[in-house]
């Protein structure tokens, strides 16, 4: 359970690599600012073809007024700030994204990222403390970033290098016994891309089991599984 912002800080300050970055982030921010969709975008990972862009929420993209402040800025807002009451529902028409916030992810002084947080209807919208608690995560998560950024990285196991680092984030979770469906929510990707994406991983690996491919990854996974 998340009690305060220090917490998540801490669950950010002891991860080892930006796979572990990514789930920590996402196992706590959810439940501290109190919203029904949330995920980070790192922009220098596109979307592979078969995931569902409508499940990333809008503020993923450039194309409205609340990305556009985060990647002109480098600084979190809410949909309030910039845009009248209500007109927000022009740019997303979604039920669970009736009040949505943007931060920004930087390293090396360039923007390489968002962290998106999205309430449903009939939920408060984002306030002036929601956006300080945004821009404390995301200085939070921009340093560790950088720090892991530039660190030699290690080296996997032959058999993981067949693996795409979406791919080695979706056998991590795996390999904590998640389901597809569990998987899909955590990065916003459909329930259908997992199961196309494990059957790509199972062909790389040659295997035909779950178990079987976090038997044969499990020096690459110790450090999320132990």
């Amino acid at each position: 359970m998340v009690h305060s912002l220090q917490t998540v800080f801490h669950e950010i300050a002891s991860v080892s690599n930006e796979q572990e970055l990514r789930l920590a982030v996402t196992d706590t921010v959810g439940e501290y600012f109190g919203v029904q969709r949330w995920g980070i975008h790192l922009l220098d990972e596109p979307f592979p073809p078969e995931v569902d862009v409508q499940a990333v929420p809008g503020v993923c993209m450039e194309s409205n007024p609340v990305g556009r402040f985060v990647v002109e800025r480098h600084a979190p807002v809410h949909e309030q700030l910039v845009l009248p009451t209500g007109d927000w529902k022009h740019f997303c028409s979604r039920h669970d994204h009736e009040h949505v916030m943007s931060g920004p992810i930087v390293c090396d002084g360039r923007l390489v990222g968002t962290l998106n947080l999205a309430r449903e209807h009939g939920t408060a919208a984002f306030n002036v403390n929601d956006l300080a608690d945004m821009s404390a995560l995301c200085l939070h998560v921009s340093a560790k970033l950088a720090t892991l950024r530039a660190k030699p990285k290690t080296s996997l196991c032959p058999l993981a290098s067949r693996l795409t680092p979406r791919e080695l984030e979706i056998a991590e979770l795996v390999a904590r016994g998640l389901t597809n469906a569990e998987i899909g929510e955590k990065l916003w990707i459909t329930h259908n891309s997992v199961k196309q994406a494990l059957k790509r991983m199972f062909r790389k690996l040659d295997v035909s089991a779950r178990a079987e491919m976090v038997a044969k990854l499990q020096d690459s996974l110790v450090s999320v599984i132990s």
